[in-house]
C-alpha cells in the first residue's frame, strides 16, 4: 500500500529507504538475462562481483555471488558473455543501492541463441519486416554516403577506400560506434536514426567486420532491426563475411556480402563507367554514320533515276507522241464533222421535201375554220362559212358559195394531193 504522506507529515529518509527494501523484499528471487559488462574478483574475498547489462537497451544492475557460485562458469563465462541468473533483489538500505544476489549462473549458449534468433525472425517475417516490396532502391550515384562503422576499424578502411577510388568525390558522413558488447545496439541504433534524419544522406552503410555468433547478436536485435525498417533513407547491411547473415542482412534494403562489397554496390566506378559512356558513344556515332551512309546510297539511287537526271527527256519523249494524238484527233474530228454535215444535209432535204410547206409551193391551198381546224370534206364548210386559205406565200380569206357547195356535191370529187 502507498504510504500517507504530506508537507506537513513527511517520511524520513531511513524510513523511504526500508520501505523499498520491504517491496523489493517481496519481489523474491527471478531469472534474469543479460551480458556480463564488468568482472571483478577480488583476491582474498569471498564474492564476485559483475555488472549485468541489457544488450537492446541502456540499462543495466550490479550482481553478487559467492566465489563458489562463479567459480562452477569461469571457464565459460567472461566480460561480453550472456548469461542467465537466478538472483534474489536486495535493497542496501544506508546506500540506497540495488543489487541482486546470484545463487545460479547459467552461459547463454549458441545454440540457444541461434533458436532464439529462428524465432524472432519468424515473427519479424510474419509482420512484413522481410518482405521485397518494402525493399528501395539504392540511388545511381550518392551525393553523401552514410556510415556506421566501429572507430579505425577495418570495415571502415575498407568501405572509405574502395568507394573513394571507384568514386573520387563521394563524400560520406561517419558516424564511429562499439560495433561489439552491451553499448553496441543503442548506439548503432542511435546513430542510424542520426543519419536517416539528415536530409543531404541518399544511403546508409551499416558495416562490421567478421566475429563470432556472439560478437555479431547486436545486428541481429529486435531494436535495431525495427530502426532499419523504420528508416525512410535506404540502408545496406554489410555484416561480418559471406556466410555470416544476421537480422540486419534480411530487414536492409540490400545486402553486401563484406564491407568492401558494399562499396562497390554502392558507389559506381568512375573508370567503368567512362567506359560504357564511351562504348554508348561510339554505338551511336556507329549508328548515326550507318544512318547517314543509308540515306546518301538511298539519294544517290534516287538522283541516279532518269525522271531525275534528266527531267525533260520524258517531256521530249512525250512531244513527239502528243502533237500526233492531236494531229489525229484533229482528223477524227474532222471527219466526224464532215459526216455529221453530210447527214445533216440530207436530212434537211428530206425534211423539205416532205414538209407541207413545199406542197403549197406547188399551188396547192390548206382550208382551215375559224378555229383551225382543217377542212378535209366539203360537207365540213357550210354555203357562206368564212375559211382562211394558206398558200405558199401566205394566207387569205374565203367563203363557201351555195352554187359552188351543189356542183361539188353533184359532180365527183377528183383526187388531190393532200387527198393523198
Amino acid at each position: 500500500m502507498a504510504a500517507n504522506t504530506s508537507p506537513d507529515a513527511p517520511l524520513p529518509v531511513g524510513e523511504v529507504s526500508r520501505l523499498i527494501g520491504g517491496w523489493i523484499e517481496r519481489l523474491g528471487a527471478v531469472w534474469v538475462e543479460g551480458q556480463i559488462t564488468q568482472l571483478s574478483r577480488r583476491p582474498g574475498a569471498g564474492l564476485v562481483f559483475l555488472t549485468l547489462r541489457d544488450p537492446s537497451h541502456d540499462i543495466s544492475v550490479a550482481v553478487t555471488c559467492y566465489r563458489q557460485v562463479f567459480e562452477a562458469v569461469a571457464d565459460v563465462v567472461r566480460e561480453g558473455s550472456r548469461v542467465v541468473v537466478h538472483a534474489k533483489p536486495e535493497w542496501y538500505a544506508p546506500r540506497g543501492q540495488l543489487s541482486l544476489r546470484a545463487a545460479e549462473i547459467r552461459p547463454v549458449g549458441v545454440g540457444e541463441l541461434l533458436a532464439r534468433l529462428e524465432q524472432l525472425k519468424k515473427s519479424l517475417a510474419q509482420e512484413g519486416l522481410f518482405a521485397a516490396d518494402r525493399k528501395k532502391p539504392l540511388p545511381f550515384l550518392p551525393q553523401l554516403v552514410g556510415l556506421v562503422c566501429g572507430r579505425a576499424s577495418a570495415a571502415e578502411r575498407d568501405v572509405l577506400e574502395n568507394a573513394r577510388h571507384r568514386w573520387p568525390a563521394v563524400r560520406f558522413e561517419v558516424r564511429n560506434v562499439p560495433v561489439q558488447g552491451v553499448h553496441a545496439v543503442p548506439q548503432v541504433v542511435q546513430a542510424v536514426k542520426e543519419l536517416d534524419a539528415l536530409d543531404d544522406v541518399d544511403v546508409i552503410i551499416v558495416a562490421r567486420g567478421g566475429g563470432s555468433v556472439e560478437d555479431l547478436l547486436p545486428f541481429s536485435d529486435e531494436q535495431l532491426v525495427r530502426a532499419v525498417a523504420a528508416c525512410r533513407t535506404p540502408v545496406v547491411s554489410a555484416i561480418g563475411h559471406e556466410p555470416d547473415s544476421p537480422l540486419l542482412d534480411l530487414v536492409a534494403d540490400l545486402r553486401a556480402s563484406t564491407p568492401t562489397d558494399a562499396a562497390k554496390k554502392v558507389v559506381p566506378d568512375v573508370g567503368e563507367e567512362y567506359e560504357r559512356v564511351r562504348w554508348l558513344r561510339d554505338r551511336a556515332r556507329r549508328s548515326v554514320e550507318a544512318f547517314l551512309d543509308r540515306e546518301e546510297r538511298g539519294l544517290a539511287a534516287a538522283l541516279s533515276r532518269p525522271s531525275i537526271e534528266d527531267p525533260h527527256r520524258m517531256v521530249d519523249e512525250r512531244e513527239e507522241q502528243v502533237a500526233a494524238l492531236t494531229e489525229r484527233a484533229r482528223r477524227t474530228l474532222g471527219h466526224l464533222l464532215d459526216r455529221a454535215e453530210s447527214d445533216l444535209t440530207h436530212t434537211h432535204a428530206r425534211v423539205v421535201a416532205l414538209s407541207p410547206a413545199a406542197t403549197l409551193k406547188r399551188g396547192y391551198a390548206v382550208l382551215q375554220k375559224a378555229d383551225g381546224h382543217v377542212v378535209r370534206a366539203p360537207d365540213e364548210a357550210p354555203p357562206g362559212e368564212r375559211l382562211r386559205a394558206r398558200v405558199s406565200e401566205g394566207e387569205f380569206t374565203v367563203e363557201v358559195a351555195e352554187e359552188a357547195a351543189a356542183e361539188e356535191a353533184a359532180a365527183p370529187a377528183p383526187a388531190t394531193d393532200n387527198e393523198a
